[in-house]
Order: structure tokens, then C-alpha cells, then sequence
């Protein structure tokens, strides 16, 4: 089968040579480098800002996370409103993804009392779920056919729960295990580099990529640990305060570019 683009709708040629005409174009951006650093950036971001909002402000872990839940829906409504990718609305919801991940983690550890294997074992429990619920209706998961709504649903619940995932095992290695923020981000940066290699050497783009976007977070967790706490815990003692601002000012350069680039002809 083929697929290409007319005017504002995809379509995609069937076996019997027709074609079937979609409501809209893919909404996920092309995976580059700058897809990587900016997914990275917002999982870091969903560390430290998820830190900063619970401690540092005081709302409390509850409250935090029923407020980053509802401006997450609102923002993703306006996402799945959209006919084409825009990155402000894409990058947005996966910023908000990141925080809203990390906090339902933290409270299911933190005031429900799950150990951190349990939900680690859940949140792979609920990815895998999805993943086949996904291939089951649409028979693909790859990211380059997102131009209907249900694949796009299932896009974005999968992507919370690579995001919540990640965080529970991302803590269960540096935090129960014992490695510690700069130890474990090594490790999972050398696990990406391990499935880059295996891409590069015929390993299943679309099994490659989702695996890449579940290590990211950890990574980018613990990255974000190593640089906002104290020395004492095993950081550099940056502060949840600075990261939480030059992050997200980095990313909204990155996105600002990548909007320039998107309209100039």
C-alpha cells in the first residue's frame, strides 16, 4: 500500500485500488534530532516542574495533580481539535503529559502506598494494553499514520502511560536500586545508544522508536533529579526553580523554530 497527501486530507490506496480519504494529516511531527532533544527537555520538565508545583509552591501532591490533570485535558482537547500537526499544540500536550505521568506515580507511591515494582509492573501492564488494543483496531502502531481520531487516541494514551512508566522505573532504579541520578541517567542513555544501534542495523523502526520513548523518560528524569537536587541526595543542587524555567524557555525556542521552519516555503 502507498500513502500520500492531497491538498488538507490523507489518503491511503486500498488493495483493490481504490482510496480511502481521512479527515485530517498526521499529527505527529517527523522524528529528527530536535523530536529527541525537545522529548527529553519535557520529561525533565515534568520532573522538576511536578517537584516545583508540590514542594516548593505547596499545593500538595493531590491538588498539583488534579490541576496539571485538567489543564491537560483542556490543552488536549485543543490538540485533537486540530486537522494537521502544529507543534505548539503538540509539544504542549506532551509537556503536560510529562508532569501529569510523574504526578500520578508520585501519588500512587507517595499516598496510596504501591511500591514503585508494582507500579512499574502496572504502568507495563497498561502500555502493553494499549499497544494491543492499538494494533488490534488499526493494525499498525506506527506514529506516521496519526490522521484519524481514534489513532490519535490511542497515541496519546499511550503516550501518558510511557510517561507514568517511565517515572516508576526511572525511581525504582535510581531511588530503590540504588544507582543514583548520575549512574542512572548513564544507564539509560546507554540503552538509547544501544536502540539506536539496533536501528541502524535493521531493529523494527516502530518497535525501536516506542522503546526509545520509554526510556527517554527515565532518562530525562533522572537527568532532571541529578540537576535540581542537593548535593547530599546526589545532585548538583541547580534547584527545581532553575530548571523548571530553563527547560521549558529552551523548548519554547526549539518549538518557535520549528513553527518558522514548518511555514517558510
Amino acid at each position: 500500500m502507498s500513502s500520500g497527501t492531497i491538498g488538507n486530507v490523507q489518503t491511503l490506496n486500498n488493495a483493490a485500488g481504490g482510496s480511502t480519504v481521512w479527515p485530517m494529516l498526521n499529527k505527529v511531527p517527523e522524528v529528527t534530532v530536535i523530536f529527541w532533544i525537545v522529548k527529553m527537555m519535557s520529561t525533565t520538565v515534568g520532573e522538576t516542574a511536578a517537584d516545583y508545583l508540590n514542594s516548593n509552591l505547596g499545593f500538595g501532591l493531590f491538588n498539583t495533580m488534579m490541576a496539571a490533570i485538567m489543564l491537560f485535558a483542556a490543552v488536549l482537547v485543543f490538540q485533537m481539535c486540530q486537522k494537521e500537526y502544529i507543534p505548539a499544540w503538540y509539544w504542549g500536550v506532551v509537556v503536560l503529559v510529562s508532569v501529569v505521568g510523574t504526578l500520578i506515580t508520585d501519588y500512587m507511591v507517595d499516598t496510596m502506598g504501591i511500591s514503585l515494582e508494582a507500579t512499574t509492573i502496572g504502568f507495563s501492564l497498561a502500555l502493553a494494553a494499549t499497544f494491543a488494543a492499538w494494533f488490534a483496531s488499526e493494525k499498525t502502531l506506527s506514529i506516521h499514520t496519526i490522521f484519524t481520531s481514534r489513532r490519535e487516541s490511542f497515541y496519546w494514551l499511550a503516550i501518558l502511560f510511557t510517561f507514568a512508566l517511565g517515572t516508576a522505573a526511572g525511581d525504582l532504579i535510581a531511588e530503590s536500586v540504588g544507582l543514583g541520578y548520575a549512574i542512572s541517567a548513564a544507564v539509560f542513555g546507554g540503552i538509547i545508544a544501544i536502540i539506536y544501534g539496533g536501528y541502524l542495523n535493521g531493529l523494527n523502526a516502530v518497535f525501536a522508536f516506542w522503546i526509545a520513548y520509554i526510556i527517554t523518560r527515565p532518562f530525562g528524569a533522572s537527568l532532571g533529579d541529578l540537576l535540581s537536587q542537593n548535593k547530599a541526595a546526589g545532585g548538583l543542587d541547580l534547584g527545581a526553580t532553575g530548571t523548571s524555567i530553563l527547560f521549558p524557555a529552551v523548548i519554547t525556542g526549539l518549538v518557535g523554530w520549528m513553527t518558522y521552519v514548518r511555514k517558510t516555503p
